[in-house]
């Protein structure tokens, strides 16, 4: 079983805006916040499966809706990305220790 992170696009569309901001919370733990309800996420195949047991807890499947794009190994999936208009800025991770 393959053990080394890869890269994930996710994107949301969730009706409620209790449970929108409950998969916002969700989603800041896992990757990085390029849009308003798009993500990057760098995952081992355990904590893909962690974010989907903690996504599914939050959504209503009937009216919800979570996308999982898998783009591949992070340095290449790097490569094909593309935006029109403002450009993709890559976000700084602070580990602050309190």
């Amino acid at each position: 079983m393959n053990t080394y992170p890869q890269l994930y696009l996710v994107c949301y569309d969730i009706c409620g805006p209790k449970r929108l901001r409950e998969v916002y919370k969700t989603m800041r733990g896992y990757g990085d916040h390029l849009q308003y309800s798009v993500f990057r996420c760098a995952l081992s195949p355990v904590q893909l499966a962690r974010m989907k047991a903690d996504l599914t807890r939050s959504i209503e499947p009937s009216e919800d809706q979570v996308l999982i794009v898998p783009l591949g190994v992070p340095h290449r999936a790097e490569q094909r990305m593309e935006t029109l208009g403002v450009p993709l800025i890559h976000p700084e991770r602070i580990v602050r220790i309190f």
